[in-house]
């Protein structure tokens, strides 16, 4: 009889404020090989859903390092932010956030009408530059509300008053715009393919819009959250009618600041759920396919897990024959409810009574044994399978 080695994939998000995917993901595969023994073939796939961490995740799956550049935050300061490259120079990573995140201008009173976009259109232009097929843009928690005003002109777009002249940057200048001129923008800004991330599907404009939901966690007032409205509603038709798309009602299109209402028209960038994106950038679906099992897991697994998030991700791509076992800090989820969901199982690292800090602290740890566990009853099952191929 020819031995027979089960295969399995670890693919976890981070667990936020403790681990990294990557180092999550590590532990696991500890844990499993422990459990299995040294000719387990053990996948280390770390993930993200598109927010904050999902240039490490990137980063960790291609084996590359971030690269460096001095960019401006929301408010037009000096800052050093990561980006990334594929190794095969094909593929750049942008997370928004290391530009104009919110928590790089906490250290001085908000400026919800004047931040803007333009530190992470720099960062686009430097991918351009360095001849990039595909642009992968992170664009969840933004300071800015400007609708992407400011990342394009970074590229080389004009937004222009009556008078001909550039408009303030930030949502206080948006209302003012008069016509939008691209005559100067990137020769390569089309050519490559755009492809953001998003985590929320909000529309654009309205009372679940990009103002009105997330404006006032970047400052704005009732007065502000209104005043940018009107703005964002004013450049997305003037827009339409320069281009022939709407996209005002896009689901996504209120994210971040709105900064789809200039990237999706204007470059015809897509928007896409983040962990989806994540899953088709790392080829998450054919590694999968060779599977006997997957691992996933997140700090906490709940219904938010199962509505856009990494497990969600994981399920989508996996063969409805491999069972998926979740491991997280906490389960919220009932047995009935991780048995819809199309998860085999669910595990949390809590070892007895425990409190967050504790938990935190020893987190890799708890992974790791939790992971032997989970090893040892996955042995017993694949073993039986495998005994019957």
């Amino acid at each position: 009889m020819v031995p027979w080695h089960p295969t399995v994939v670890i693919a976890p998000d981070s667990f936020k404020g403790s681990l990294t995917a990557a180092e999550v993901a590590a532990a696991m595969a500890e844990g499993v090989r422990t459990a299995l023994g040294p000719h387990a073939i053990i996948v280390e796939c770390p993930l993200a859903d598109g927010g904050e961490g999902t240039l490490d995740a990137l980063l960790a799956n291609w084996h590359a390092v971030p690269r460096f550049i001095d960019t401006t935050d929301a408010v037009g300061r000096t800052r050093t932010a990561r980006y990334g490259i594929s190794n095969d120079g094909v593929v750049g990573i942008i997370e928004a956030a290391e530009a104009n995140g919110l928590p790089h201008v906490s250290d001085i009173p908000l400026q919800p009408m004047h931040a803007d976009s333009y530190g992470v259109g720099v960062i686009a232009r430097t991918l351009l530059d360095q001849g990039v097929d595909e642009i992968v843009l992170c664009i969840g928690g933004s300071a800015s509300t400007d609708g992407g005003t400011g990342l394009l002109r970074a590229l080389g777009t004009s937004f222009l008053d009556s008078d001909g002249g550039e408009v303030e940057p930030g949502g206080a200048g948006l209302v003012r715009i008069a016509s939008v001129d691209d005559s100067q923008l990137h020769p390569r800004a089309r050519q490559v393919r755009w492809r953001v991330a998003t985590d929320v599907d909000n529309p654009l404009c309205g009372t679940m819009g990009a103002a009105a939901v997330f404006g006032p966690q970047k400052g704005a007032t009732p007065q502000n959250v209104i005043d940018l409205d009107v703005g964002l509603e004013h450049l997305s038709r003037l827009i339409n009618a320069k281009t022939g798309v709407d996209i005002a009602e896009h689901p996504g299109a209120g994210a971040a600041g709105g900064m789809p209402a200039c990237l999706v028209p204007l470059l015809g960038a897509e928007l896409t759920p983040g962990a989806r994106l994540v899953t088709d950038v790392v080829g998450l679906r054919e590694i999968c396919e060779s599977a006997d099992a997957v691992l996933t897991g997140e700090g906490s697994f709940d219904s938010q897990s199962l509505r856009g998030k990494v497990v969600r991700g994981v399920l989508d791509v996996t063969p409805p024959n491999c069972p998926v076992v979740v491991i997280a800090g906490t389960v919220q989820l009932s047995a009935a409810e991780i048995a819809s969901s199309g998860v085999l199982s669910a595990f949390s690292i809590a070892n007895g009574p425990s409190n967050l800090a504790d938990m935190i602290a020893n987190s890799a740890h708890l992974v790791r044994e939790v992971s032997v566990q989970v090893g040892g009853l996955l042995g017993v099952a694949l073993g039986a399978r495998g005994a019957c191929r």
